[in-house]
């Protein structure tokens, strides 16, 4: 699978590019806030509908225009599919597979898979456990409908149940029988959702090693630990026995909706204890598992997104990647950077046909 190209229309800094694409490698070079990292949040949101980076739609749009188009063409399997993207102020975001309008976005969630690495991603390091679900549900999902069905409709059930509680401390009243349908909903679809994300992060973990140690060259051990409510626990006694603290809070404290997903470098957190180098690494080894992860369950080979990787990693790391490249690993590969001198020195290192893209101010020279 590949991108033959795309067009953009006041999408974030551009007015209008079109652009076509090599099969195998795809580098944009520029200056900082030039418009690199725009390109690959359009190819992203061609997979994913939505950016990677704000995920307010309307904040996508050009400054002082009423819209944005990103439409672009898919080839798999020889067969090509045009996608459409469109967002007017105020309105419904639209889109549509070679001229058909989804009724659901979900439907068209894993049709043109893709994983992105990118500076941002730090943010699974830093930031709370909210963060780390969202990368657990974005990859499964890309690979099981049945499992973001699943969670759509959990996370219904979980916000009428909170819009619930605090009814109750609203009005000084309480009714268990609507309660008790929402908890069996959110029971049921719960521990459909918990055995995936275990069998998902017991399957990642021996990747992830396999990666992390290619890339840093490194030892020493490090592990993907999911913590949640319901191991070794009954999500429904758990929803009775955390009832009152529930009515006082006004939302629901135990669930699937709490998970989190631990990083830890000899057995320490590595937010604490990393290097800004191993942390760098584990990351990359993260998303390059979710890549192996995602073509395994797929049969075929996401798109990859590489955003400003190159820099702060020495070049011993730099090799350990052209070397994956040159294997014929992955397929479609997308690259920013800032140094054109460096970006061109590591692409002529590997075997597979490029196209070096400029970008100045918005636009693809």
């Amino acid at each position: 699978m590949y991108l033959k190209n795309i067009s953009l229309l006041n999408f974030k800094n551009y007015e209008e590019s079109s652009l076509e694409f090599s099969k195998k490698i795809n580098c944009f070079v520029g200056n900082n806030g030039a418009g690199k990292t725009n390109v690959l949040d359009a190819v992203y949101y061609l997979s994913f509908c939505k950016s990677y980076f704000n995920p307010i739609d309307s904040q996508n749009i050009k400054h002082d225009t009423p819209f944005f188009v990103i439409e672009g063409v898919f080839v798999k399997d020889t067969k090509e599919d045009h996608v459409y993207c469109g967002l007017k102020k105020g309105q419904k975001k639209t889109f549509k597979k070679n001229k058909k309008e989804y009724e659901r976005l979900a439907d068209h969630i894993g049709s043109y898979p893709a994983v992105i690495i990118s500076p941002a991603d730090r943010d699974l390091i830093t930031e709370g456990s909210d963060v780390r679900r969202k990368f657990l549900d974005s990859v499964i999902s890309q690979s099981d409908k049945l499992y973001l069905d699943d969670l759509i409709n959990y996370n219904k059930a979980l916000s009428q149940r909170n819009a619930l509680l605090k009814y109750f401390a609203a009005n000084n009243t309480f009714d268990s029988g609507t309660l008790s349908i929402y908890n069996s909903q959110m029971v049921d679809l719960g521990n459909k959702i918990h055995q995936k994300r275990i069998g998902f992060v017991e399957k990642l973990q021996p990747i992830f090693d396999r990666y992390y140690k290619a890339i840093s060259k490194g030892n020493e051990p490090v592990s993907l630990l999911y913590n949640s409510n319901l191991i070794d626990n009954n999500y429904a006694e758990q929803l009775e026995t955390s009832l009152q603290r529930d009515m006082t809070l006004q939302y629901t404290t135990k669930g699937i909706h709490k998970d989190d997903l631990e990083f830890t470098i000899e057995g320490y957190p590595i937010k604490k204890m990393g290097s800004q180098g191993q942390q760098k690494s584990f990351l990359i080894a993260l998303k390059l598992a979710q890549f192996d992860f995602i073509k395994e369950l797929n049969g075929y080979k996401p798109l990859l997104l590489l955003d400003d990787i190159f820099d702060k990693l020495d070049e011993s790391r730099v090799e350990e990647i052209i070397k994956l490249v040159n294997e014929h690993h992955f397929g479609q590969i997308f690259i920013t950077d800032t140094h054109p001198e460096r970006t061109e020195n590591i692409i002529k290192r590997i075997n597979e046909d490029y196209k070096l893209f400029t970008v100045e101010k918005g636009a693809v020279v």
